[in-house]
């Protein structure tokens, strides 16, 4: 029959949608949403029910159909006796499948459907909603206050908290009060608030403020102070929407509830797809109900676009800059080279070399304006260069003693100072000209990074562990504890997660704040080679990091198997870098003297990016 048809069909096309809500309106209340022609031989009186704000023309406060008078809240059916007897045969709808009829009816409504909607009800047996409900609309939409009033009280015995009335009846009085004040009436609007909202004893903090704004001087003023979209339906509607929130659904729908779900359903399905690297509209005009979300592969950066042979020796480190304009490259040949990004076709070009580095390049750090580039050398190395990346001039060279060995650097958010320090026991803060502001004694640092507060430093040192160190009050405190040496380690860009390469372990993911051990990611070889891993990808939601077996792997930041391994270097990778401005380009830099630059397939060709099963 059709009613079953609509039943069925509509609860398995949008069974994605419903995965997970537990069925709009189940529960204790269920059998006020929807009563089955086959047990009370009678049609639904609420399928004039308008649910956007719209209304059905009232008779003394009952709702009356809008079929010309022959639909169900009309009170007479415009199914013949047959259709009538044929639906008493009818088996009892469902639960989820009352569930969805009421979803549908109630989208329909909202698209001015309303004669669809009386027949679906009618047809179905279900109603969109309690008639105490139906008529509790209607009078808040034509703003019938002291009827809206009444009505909680019959709505009072189908809640399952009798005490929200105090609060619905709060919020009824508050649009009352805004609507006089709005209309020049403050005699009356100081009436409410004394007379009506002042004996509730309910907060009394939004009651002072209302009463600030007797003060306001016109209607734009009241609007501007109240940030409320003034009398009207547009209000009337936001204030059904949070009166909506005290009622069980089974007596009143959630408002838009099918598009909550659907909404819900596709940001569920990009969160779960493996290969979601773009930022996706949460508008359902965006995207296509009839399919299930999936990024294809090849949209993701693990192809080879490019391959830079510039370096004459082994490339030690990558980074790209802060807007994604540009990388930098450090190798053992003694140069820096910084690369620009073409912004339409990704590809990179050489823009300078920065010389003169002795002992070689294992670490570069731009500034948080990407002005300035800081170089380090190897653990044998005592010296450090602040590079003007625009002019190509180096601004400072730094070298507190040839004993130093100043391997790590970070910037602090402020873009005037730096903190630099080695395995010798160095731990400097700096300023732009090397002159050294603050230091810390005997701390053996491996990696290091500024946090965002601008006071704490984060170091691993020789002791497996990652500790915080305020420069401002000399304090320090353990926060990351491993039983291997750190080689070295990467912050989230919102400061909360720490990307580790632990000797002989591989990558490790821990929460600093809760300072727990969140994720082993599986499959990357990592002895004692210094690795440096990255965040990346849309929302840093991947992870990405070389390998001593020439590979570059790529995890999902939620999955600890690789979803993609990315060949083609042909010795250890020491380094990896993704865009942070454009989630599909990525850099990787090997011992093998080249820096290889990944990103979507340029034709359908899976060579580079083995096929893994995901």
């Amino acid at each position: 029959s059709a009613a079953e048809g609509a039943g069925e069909s509509g609860d398995s096309t949008v069974a994605t949608g419903l995965s997970g809500s537990n069925g709009a309106g189940q529960g204790q209340d269920s059998e006020l949403s929807c009563l089955n022609s086959a047990q009370n031989g009678e049609s639904s009186s609420a399928g004039g029910t308008h649910f956007n704000g719209l209304l059905v023309s009232t008779n003394n406060g009952n709702s009356v159909g809008t079929n010309n008078g022959a639909g169900p809240g009309s009170g007479t059916s415009t199914a013949s006796g047959s259709e009538v007897g044929s639906m008493k045969k009818k088996k009892r709808l469902s639960q989820s499948e009352e569930d969805v009829i009421r979803l549908i009816g109630q989208h329909l409504h909202g698209l001015g459907l309303n004669q669809t909607v009386d027949l679906l009800m009618q047809e179905s047996g279900c109603r969109l909603e309690h008639t105490s409900a139906t008529k509790f609309r209607n009078n808040v939409m034509e703003g019938e206050w002291e009827k809206a009033e009444n009505d909680l009280n019959e709505l009072r015995a189908l809640m399952h908290s009798p005490n929200a009335i105090v609060r619905m009846k709060f919020l009824l009085l508050q649009q009352k009060y805004l609507e006089y004040l709005e209309d020049g009436k403050v005699l009356e609007a100081l009436q409410v608030l004394r007379g009506e909202l002042t004996p509730l004893k309910y907060n009394t903090d939004r009651i002072h403020v209302l009463s600030g704004y007797l003060m306001c001087s016109h209607a734009e003023d009241l609007r501007a102070k109240a940030e409320w979209d003034g009398k009207g339906a547009n209000s009337r509607c936001r204030l059904l929407d949070k009166l909506q929130t005290y009622l069980p659904p089974s007596v009143m729908l959630p408002p838009r509830r099918l598009q909550t779900l659907l909404r819900q359903a596709v940001e569920l399905q990009r969160d779960r797809c493996l290969y979601h690297n773009t930022k996706l509209d949460s508008s359902l005009d965006s995207v296509s109900l009839l399919l299930d979300h999936v990024c294809s592969r090849s949209q993701f950066p693990c192809y080879t676009q490019q391959i830079l042979t510039e370096h004459c020796n082994e490339v030690w480190f990558c980074k790209f800059s802060n807007n994604g304009t540009k990388l930098a490259t450090g190798s053992k040949d003694t140069t820096v080279i910084i690369w620009q990004v073409d912004p339409e076709s990704h590809q990179l070009k050489l823009l300078r070399t920065l010389e003169g580095h002795a002992y070689g390049v294992s670490y570069l750090a731009w500034s948080p304006d990407d002005a300035y580039l800081i170089a380090c050398g190897p653990d044998d190395c005592s010296e450090l260069w602040l590079w003007n990346v625009q002019t190509g001039e180096l601004r400072t060279k730094m070298s507190q003693s040839h004993e130093d060995s100043l391997t790590s650097v970070a910037w602090n958010p402020d873009g005037k100072r730096f903190v630099t320090g080695g395995q010798r026991g160095q731990f400097y803060q700096c300023d732009l000209d090397g002159n050294l502001l603050d230091s810390w004694e005997g701390v053996r640092v491996q990696c290091l990074w500024c946090v965002g507060d601008g006071r704490t430093v984060l170091a691993s040192d020789t002791h497996q562990r990652i500790r915080g160190y305020n420069f401002e009050d000399l304090t320090d405190r353990n926060i990351v504890q491993e039983d291997h040496p750190i080689m070295s380690f990467t912050v989230s860009k919102n400061g909360r997660l720490a990307l580790l390469n632990v000797a002989t372990q591989g990558v490790h993911l821990w929460d600093l704040q809760d300072r727990v051990l969140v994720r082993k990611y599986q499959g990357v070889t990592q002895g004692f080679y210094t690795i440096h891993s990255c965040f990346g990808g849309h929302n840093e939601d991947f992870i990405a990091s070389g390998s001593e077996d020439h590979k570059v792997y790529i995890w999902h930041r939620r999955s600890e198997l690789p979803i993609a391994e990315l060949t083609g270097h042909t010795r250890t990778v020491n380094c990896v870098s993704w865009n942070p401005a454009i989630p599909g380009l990525m850099a990787s830099a090997s011992d093998d003297g080249t820096v290889r630059v990944w990103g979507p397939a340029p034709f359908l060709d899976t060579q580079n990016c083995s096929n893994m099963d995901s």
